[in-house]
């Protein structure tokens, strides 16, 4: 195959460019994917309609923020996966944010579908916002060790990592104010990279988060490790 004709190999759902069995963003390259993502009719699965669970997480941490615990599967699946199985099948498969993507920007057409920017695709950007997210994830431990040891408790999604949106009409009285506490951080997280998944979507191609997502960035890491 000559330079010309590998480098116009692009995964189908993201536009990183494929490796040997798939690309390293979204993984929906393995094993074929990239030929059942190209046709029209295809045989759905129960993983397709894995976006409700997306759209159900964040509306039931608008009534109760402790509901933001359950995002804690989307955190630790995909790393026992790539762990275990030594590929990036949750985020091709499984991945209920990349098929709200893939639903919205695709099917529904709310996404211009336009190349991404190189410093999008690169290592050093995929790391570096991967090392940016770990360490407002530690910020937010932080934050529940504090309200552990005593601090009161902050009731406020902080959405961006910048601003505090208040959340106090949510009764976490039952909980422990530190269970509480990560609630509010790891909805904030979640909300926050969504809101950057839908962005991303709607300029570039529909599944363009999983570009430099920390969890796909994470799983790749692991199974070239």
């Amino acid at each position: 195959m000559s330079n010309e004709a590998a480098a116009s190999k692009k995964c189908p759902a993201c536009g990183t460019l494929i490796g040997k069995k798939e690309c390293v963003a979204c993984g929906a390259c393995f094993p074929s994917a990239a030929t059942a993502s190209s046709t029209k009719a295809v045989n759905k699965n129960w993983y397709d309609y894995l976006w409700v669970t997306s759209l159900l997480y964040l509306s039931l941490g608008l009534f109760n923020i402790l509901y933001a615990w359950l995002g804690l599967i989307c955190f630790f699946t995909p790393l026992l996966i790539a762990v275990f199985r030594k590929n990036k099948a949750y985020c091709h498969k499984y991945c209920g944010r990349a098929k709200l993507f893939d639903l919205l920007g695709g099917k529904l057409g709310l996404s211009l579908k336009r190349n991404c920017p190189k410093f999008l695709r690169s290592p050093w950007f995929r790391y570096g916002f991967l090392i940016f997210f770990m360490s407002m994830f530690a910020l937010m431990i932080y934050s529940v060790v504090l309200v552990f040891n005593g601090a009161p408790l902050n009731e406020s999604v902080t959405f961006l990592w910048t601003f505090n949106l208040p959340w106090d009409w949510t009764n976490t009285s039952f909980a422990a104010p530190w269970a509480a506490q990560f609630a509010f951080g790891f909805y904030g997280i979640m909300l926050s990279s969504t809101f950057l998944g839908l962005m991303s979507m709607f300029l570039f191609n529909p599944r363009s988060w999983c570009m430099y997502c920390p969890m796909g960035t994470m799983t790749q890491g692991i199974c070239r490790f």
